[in-house]
């Protein structure tokens, strides 16, 4: 029985399994996606901000007017504008997808058993109160 406290291990009576370390392959960043992707993010933000400018014009002369094709403006550039929005927020997922991962290694900590209850119990008896590593098969 293992020193620690480890109650589902105790209450079945077998040695708790260890966390395995799990390398994490690091991403390599181009340089050219970097610089793209701070040119695209910045395009983006430009578009935004005159589309915003733009916009309140707009709805100030639509309620002057009152001519629905105004306001049909508007509600395209207000689409538009939500466009872009959602642009920038997938061009960031993007660019965290291809970011290397903060650390190199990912500990396992917990363990999962996906199975029937008459499957646990066929491994329990069956000699898994052993605990086994990779090594002994």
């Amino acid at each position: 029985m293992a020193k620690h406290k480890d109650p589902i291990s105790q209450a079945l009576d077998v040695a708790p399994m260890e966390g395995e370390v799990v390398p994490v392959e690091k991403k390599e960043v181009n340089p050219e996606m970097e610089t793209d992707f701070k040119y695209a993010r910045e395009n983006l933000y430009n578009i935004i901000e005159r589309g915003t400018d733009a916009l309140n014009g707009i709805v100030d002369l639509a309620q002057q007017s009152q001519h629905p094709r105004s306001f049909e403006v508007v509600a395209d550039l207000v689409r538009t504008l939500s466009t872009a929005n959602k642009d920038l927020l997938d061009l960031q997922k993007k660019m965290k997808d291809l970011q290397p991962e903060e650390s190199k290694n990912q500990k396992v900590t917990n363990n999962l058993f996906v199975g029937s209850t008459k499957d646990l119990t066929d491994l329990l008896e069956g000699g898994a109160r052993k605990v086994k590593t990779h090594k002994d098969g």
